[in-house]
């Protein structure tokens, strides 16, 4: 029993050491003082010494027990701020801490008078400043683009964004190699000026060469030589290659494409361009659905081979089923030759529409042609059309008719236009000497017009007329006479409701005209509601135009294939309310 006792107070003296050591370690940590920083600086500085100055940044700090490490944590500070502020201009600051207390620091930041820009001088050499395009009038207005204008407060960020954007400008066209051969900023701390000097180095003038592709393994070796506009000898622009470039992703051939040059001097009289593609996958199938109020339900299946027979032709081919309208086509899309691009096709198509039935077979051949933002298409189309109306005699026509059209779209986003104007005109018919069973002639124009108002409101206008020069509608193709109502119309009547009647169906008429306006205003990013008027009709005769008059309110919202629009109608001739949902974009 003595010998258990004496174990125990052995044990127990063991213990208490052990706690003692444990507490005098812990000591000098639990010893340690929390220390807060507080700024007292201009609103002009503090932002920026809030953000970036790390002592300011620690929501946790401590106080160090060294005066050796207090301070050299004042002197680091002192440091980050000083040079935080020259990079604001502010070169002669007074910086100092208050340390009376040892737990609440002080930092007190006096900026001083910011430098401002006193004198710029940007100089240039290289052919830009021998024999550049443009003349001394060129390098004066590169001058006077300078983005760090004399009188203005000096910031490295604004001095290195604006010799960026200098080289940038020179660079884009023309001087592919050139670089800033001398940069300067001398500042004056006693008067608080800065003297800027800039020199860039054009180098020599670049002249395209010829296309160097790589990337090709199953697509024709010419495919991506059709598809360049780019002529060897023609000065360098930057912009010009990007718009191959995109010009190029956006065919279905290609997965990837970079298009550049070598930027090296000696290349400078030809500098071949060098285009690097990856292949796409060439056949794609795909099936999808949808709801429009004008034609119903919608179910679509689609297949596409952009490599038809290994020669780059673009074979699109689809079944669309929707409830008041079927269709079977199938177009072949050749590599374009410059500016120009061929196609030809064949369609079934059948639709019941407002108690007419027409059924149509075609064969026909396009050429289209973008310029900018022009696209006008010529078109050839032999068709077979049989038509039924309602409680009317049915009747079938053959003809061979050529339509030519011819559209600008000046808008900010093809998708989701907010700005600028859509112009459409197309002329076109049959001679009674090919298949048709009298001559016409279809003359149609189409305006939109874009007006951003307070912000992101859009204020929309759009109008278009038709008119069909002939004896009489009798032999016409339906595609060649008028008829309207609708979505994206005249709202509050059904689609295509508006035209000539024919026993219990409306037909179409050798007259249209249509007017109306729209306010859509977006209370959120994707969502926005809209106001409108719409108004128009078609007839046979000038006599028997009616003008139907609609009106409503309408919801939209953004999805990625453009505004979606729900508006619900009000036709005020046939005292009537009606729901259109669609895409509303006129294009």
């Amino acid at each position: 029993m003595r010998g258990l006792a004496q174990r125990s107070s052995r044990t127990r003296s063991l213990g208490a050491a052990l706690a003692v050591g444990l507490a005098l370690a812990a000591a000098p940590a639990a010893a340690q003082q929390a220390l807060t920083v507080r700024l007292e600086a201009p609103d002009t500085v503090r932002e920026v010494l809030e953000e970036h100055v790390r002592l300011l940044k620690r929501d946790a700090l401590a106080l160090p027990e060294a005066q050796a490490d207090r301070v050299a944590m004042t002197r680091r500070a002192r440091r980050e701020v000083a040079e935080l502020l020259a990079t604001e201009g502010y070169f002669s600051p007074r910086i100092r801490f208050d340390r009376e207390d040892p737990a609440n620091w002080v930092l007190a930041v006096e900026p001083g008078p910011r430098t401002e820009i006193a004198a710029v001088e940007i100089d240039f050499t290289g052919d830009l400043a021998v024999s550049g395009e443009g003349g001394k009038e060129y390098l004066e207005l590169l001058r006077a683009s300078w983005g760090l204008p004399v009188g203005q407060p000096f910031r490295q960020a604004a001095w290195d964004a604006a010799k960026a954007a200098l080289l940038d400008t020179v660079s884009a066209h023309r001087y592919a190699a050139a670089r800033i051969a001398e940069s300067r900023a001398e500042i004056d701390p006693e008067t608080a000026q800065a003297r800027l000097k800039v020199r860039i180095d054009s180098g020599p003038a670049f002249y395209l060469g010829e296309l160097e592709v790589e990337g090709l393994e199953h697509l024709p070796a010419d495919l991506v030589l059709r598809y360049s506009q780019l002529r060897p000898g023609a000065p360098y622009d930057r912009e010009q290659l990007l718009a191959f470039q995109t010009d190029l992703q956006n065919t279905p051939h290609f997965g990837s494409v970079i298009v550049d040059i070598e930027r090296d001097p000696t290349l400078a009289a030809a500098v071949p361009v060098r285009v690097q593609v990856t292949e796409a996958l060439p056949r794609y199938a795909g099936i999808g659905a949808g709801y429009s109020t004008n034609t119903g339900a919608r179910v679509e299946f689609s297949y596409r081979d952009s490599n038809l027979r290994k020669r780059g032709w673009e074979l699109s081919t689809g079944l669309r089923v929707e409830q008041r309208r079927q269709a079977l086509y199938a177009d072949i899309f050749l590599p374009p030759r410059g500016k120009h691009r061929d196609s030809f096709g064949a369609l079934v198509e059948s639709s019941d529409l407002e108690g007419l039935q027409v059924d149509t077979q075609a064969v026909g051949a396009t050429r289209t042609t973008l310029r900018g933002d022009i696209e006008t298409q010529l078109a050839l189309r032999l068709q077979y059309e049989t038509i039924e109306p309602a409680g009317g005699e049915a009747r079938t026509s053959n003809t061979l008719t050529a339509n030519w059209t011819w559209i600008k779209r000046a808008v900010n986003d093809l998708l989701d236009p907010t700005d600028g104007y859509l112009l459409e005109y197309q002329i076109g018919g049959g001679p009674k000497i090919a298949l048709a069973e009298q001559d016409f002639l279809r003359l149609y124009s189409r305006f939109v017009r874009y007006q951003p108002v307070r912000g992101s409101d859009v204020f929309i206008l759009r109008g278009e007329a038709g008119v069909t020069l002939a004896e009489s509608r009798d032999g016409i193709p339906q595609d060649f006479l008028f008829r309207t109502g609708g979505a994206q119309s005249v709202r509050g009547y059904d689609y295509q409701s508006l035209g000539v009647k024919d026993g219990n169906a409306t037909v179409g008429g050798r007259y249209l005209a249509t007017a109306s306006a729209e306010y859509v205003h977006w209370f959120e990013p994707q969502w926005g509601t809209a106001v409108f008027i719409d108004a128009g009709d078609a007839a046979d005769s000038r006599e028997d135009f009616d003008l139907r008059v609609g009106y409503g309110v309408g919801a939209r919202w953004r999805s990625p294939a453009g505004p979606l629009a729900i508006d619900l109608a009000w036709g005020h001739q046939e005292r009537s309310l009606r729901l259109h949902f669609g895409v509303a974009i006129a294009f």
